[in-house]
């Protein structure tokens, strides 16, 4: 990886991080699904803008359809459901340092349905090092009773479980012969199409108050920046690095949006957070794997 990449990957952290700020805000004006609506309808007109720009024809057959509708339902909304709920609760550095689990969440998932991933002796060791890190975060307050905070907890390690199945299911763009950023656009519309009439049944968006200015501009953000702009800083890291660098973000993202809960909206974590973000990361450094044999190539003389 070249300055470039690094300056881009780091501007991704932000984007992304950025969205747990967003929602943040958003969600104490808008109710969640109809935030959710906003952010992948949004982000499905500026992303298919996009792809007529670069002259990207979009597949619109059964197969691809369905594909779409599938990736959508696991990628989207789903998780976009449940993190936009939990961040009712919770803050959004907490909620950012659970979805950090979504590495740990896939490889488990990918064991049981993939012939070809199958867990490694390292693989198992990150992912019980990330699993304690979760037991470090939510196990006082469980053992506590049931509140809405724990409850938000939960939520988001649903959410990394979904985006486990999702990373599983997206395999199959590649046979299909769809793009990433295809891809991407596609299943932002079938989510759109999926929780729209979510939306209007449960939020009934049309008799809400008018969202101060601040609200509306966290979902412009939430919806074109962390979600459109996001999309594709990350397919050009992939195409540029490879999709094992890409995946550094990981790693980057709850720093940026503990900083920015942080600094504007005042936000605090406990120590016991901090521990918890501190096992998942070891957890995700030995899933990783290349510090290590960085370190034992220096190590051999």
């Amino acid at each position: 990886m070249n300055l470039r990449d690094w300056a881009l990957l780091g501007f991704l952290s932000l984007l992304w991080g950025g969205s747990f700020f967003f929602v943040s805000v958003a969600v104490k004006e808008v109710p969640p699904f109809t935030v959710v609506l906003a952010r992948v309808g949004i982000g499905a007109i500026a992303l298919y803008g996009f792809l007529r720009l670069v002259g990207e024809r979009l597949p619109a057959d059964r197969t691809a359809l369905k594909a779409f509708f599938g990736m959508g339902f696991l990628n989207n909304l789903i998780p976009f459901s449940l993190f936009f709920w939990a961040q009712t609760s919770i803050t959004g550095g907490l909620a950012s340092i659970l979805n950090a689990t979504t590495p740990i969440f896939s490889i488990m998932v990918a064991h049981f349905l993939l012939a070809d991933e199958r867990m490694t002796l390292g693989k198992l060791a990150g992912v019980l090092l990330g699993l304690l890190g979760v037991v470090v975060l939510i196990g006082a307050d469980a053992l506590s009773g049931v509140s809405v905070a724990t409850l938000g907890m939960v939520a988001c390690l649903g959410e990394a479980l979904s985006y486990g199945f999702a990373s599983v299911y997206g395999r199959r763009f590649r046979r299909l012969g769809i793009s990433s950023r295809a891809g991407a656009c596609g299943q932002l519309i079938a989510s759109t199409c999926m929780i729209a009439p979510v939306a209007a049944i449960v939020d009934q968006p049309w008799t809400l108050a008018m969202p101060s200015t601040a609200a509306v501009l966290a979902i412009l953000g939430l919806a074109i920046a962390s979600t459109a702009l996001a999309y594709v800083i990350y397919f050009r890291l992939i195409g540029a690095t490879g999709a094992v660098n890409a995946a550094l973000v990981t790693f980057l993202i709850p720093v940026s949006a503990i900083l920015l809960g942080s600094l504007i909206l005042g936000e605090r974590l406990a120590a016991q957070h901090f521990a918890g973000m501190a096992l998942i990361g070891c957890g995700l450094l030995v899933v990783d794997g290349r510090l290590f044999r960085a370190l034992r190539r220096r190590a051999v003389p």
